[in-house]
């Protein structure tokens, strides 16, 4: 007979063996894979009441969720059924070392009509709430996008207790016209002038429950804000809305009435059912338009007898732009928390990093050479070549751009005239740069970054200077991808350029972006390793002047 010591000593070592075993198979195992089969098309939907022509991705208006987790691998064929070039972004993933797969018109190839292409890229190291979006003309106006959700792997704990449901909630404006007239509008020299109404998943007013709470329980509403020209406020009826996550970063928890989403930005926030079972409604309402437009949904509490809720219950949106600056400011990231960070180099320690660069974009509208409104940054209107500059750049393409059109300063407004052409600057690869977004005019602004988490350390009325410097946040400003600019102001980014690419710096006003107020971000790869940046997949469309070039040795 074993004695008991014996037994103990024996199970032990089991165990050992076991956890042993475990953490083998955990380091020696690939990250799971996702795999999903899409075909864009058109589709019919009426979502002000009106039959009209929208993008559908698998028969869906919007588009499907993808729920993932951290370092998942995420492969999607894509089968364009459009009759026009079609292509996929992905609004907030890093893409690490493979702008290859953003989906931009800058880095690839479109998907032409009839054909397909597959998509193979790791959310890695990151969690929280995106979305995808089509990036070419202005088709995002009429649909093509869905919630992109990344979530935290068991082992990592989040810094609340997993809620009783997780939602997703997309939020738009809607122009109600075909994304070909709105493209037909600009190219002519026309605008295409404020929207027409607001959506809730497609839909801009629900007679039927969008979602169903349970009293006493605990939801995560996962908020993105999908349009191309308003800033939204969202909120619910009677419920406090406690702010966990912002694209991709745990925040502090504050509880708010309201919160403003700009364009482009993603929020989760958890939401108590903790009023009497009733209808209540979900609003989203436009923001600084001259008419402020509304959607409404409701969501219901499980028992309830589903009566409507009043009217003139319909909760109030804030006024002015002040109030979403002050709001702004009481964003704070959560440092404690143990979940994936979006920038695991370390630059989250981004107020002892000594700034190797600052560059200064400002806004400006004018007529260039054809007469036409355009817009630009620091006077260069950008404009998309044949052959994608990512390509150009990798097969040593002549003539299709030239980099650092504009300064690192922004010419005076007065003396500065626009001029049409690809719009590039070269950031060395891991420098530590300070972007200042100026907006000199009386719109609000938004601007998105791929392929890159920034620190949104300050904003304010006015124009920047050094002196600006001393009201940053340099300790705990949230880590993300989307910034806006209120109007005559400026905000400012501190970001790590440690992401070997071709990267898009875009205006989120989508009739802005599609004149020219854009541009691309070159970090260059000098060792030319596969520990910077992948090799162009075997699987790339190859278009324009890269058709037909043998490609450049392999990096090892």
């Amino acid at each position: 007979m074993i004695k008991k010591k014996g037994r103990r000593r024996m199970w032990n070592s089991v165990v050992v063996l076991l956890i042993a075993a475990a953490l083998f198979l955990a380091v020696g195992a690939e990250d799971p894979y996702l795999y999903f089969t899409w075909k864009v098309s058109y589709g019919t939907a009426a979502p002000l009441g009106v039959p009209q022509r929208v993008i559908l991705v698998d028969g869906q208006f919007p588009g499907p969720n993808i729920n993932s987790t951290t370092n998942n691998n995420i492969v999607i064929n894509v089968f364009n059924e459009l009759d026009e070039p079609f292509l996929f972004s992905w609004n907030g993933i890093q893409q690490r070392k493979n702008s290859w797969q953003d989906g931009v018109a800058g880095t690839n190839c479109p998907i032409q009509p009839g054909k397909n292409f597959t998509y193979h890229f790791q959310v890695k190291d990151q969690i929280g709430s995106f979305y995808y979006f089509p990036s070419l003309g202005m088709q995002k106006a009429v649909g093509g996008f869905g919630g992109l959700r990344v979530n935290s792997r068991l082992l990592i704990p989040v810094p609340f207790d997993p809620p009783a449901d997780d939602f997703t909630v997309l939020i738009n404006d809607w122009y109600a016209k075909d994304h070909k007239s709105l493209a037909n509008a600009l190219d002519g020299g026309r605008g295409i002038g404020v929207p027409v109404g607001v959506l809730i998943n497609g839909k801009n007013r629900g007679d039927s429950p969008l979602f169903t709470m349970e009293a006493g329980k605990v939801y995560r509403y996962r908020v993105c804000n999908t349009g191309t020209k308003a800033s939204l406020n969202f909120r619910i009826q009677g419920h406090v809305l406690k702010l966990v996550e912002m694209e991709g970063s745990h925040t502090v928890q504050n509880a708010y009435a309201s919160l403003d989403l700009h364009l482009g930005q993603c929020l989760s926030v958890l939401v108590e059912a903790d009023q009497a079972p009733a209808d209540y409604y979900v609003v989203a309402s436009s923001r600084f338009l001259k008419k402020e437009l509304t959607a409404t949904a409701i969501v219901r509490y499980a028992g309830s007898n589903g009566a409507p809720p009043a009217p003139e219950a319909l909760p109030k949106a804030p006024v002015g732009w002040a109030w979403s600056l002050n709001q702004w400011r009481s964003f704070r990231w959560n440092l404690t928390a143990s979940a994936a960070r979006p920038n695991p180099q370390g630059s989250y320690h981004y107020g002892s990093i000594d700034i190797a660069r600052t560059i200064r974009l400002s806004s400006s509208r004018a007529a260039a050479a054809t007469s036409k409104k355009r817009f630009a940054l620091n006077g260069v209107s950008h404009v998309d070549s044949a052959t994608p500059l990512k390509l150009a750049e990798y097969f040593s393409v002549d003539g299709v751009f030239k980099y650092n059109l504009i300064g690192d300063v922004p010419p005076p407004p007065a003396s500065s005239p626009i001029t049409l052409a690809p719009n590039v600057i070269k950031i060395e690869h891991r420098s530590f740069v300070e972007i200042i977004l100026e907006n000199p005019e009386k719109s609000m602004q938004a601007y998105h970054l791929d392929g890159y988490a920034f620190f949104l350390v300050g904003m304010g009325p006015g124009k920047w200077s050094e002196a600006s410097r001393k009201h940053y946040n340099l300790m705990d400003a949230v880590s993300k991808h989307s910034v806006q600019v209120f109007p005559g102001s400026w905000s400012a980014i501190m970001a790590s350029f440690d992401n070997v690419g071709m990267w898009n710096l875009r205006s989120e006003v989508w009739e802005r972006r599609y004149l020219g107020q854009q541009l691309y971000i070159s970090i260059g790869n000098l060792e030319e390793s596969l520990r910077d940046e992948y090799n162009v997949p075997e699987n790339a469309i190859i278009c324009g002047g890269a058709v037909g070039r043998p490609l450049p040795a392999l990096y090892t």
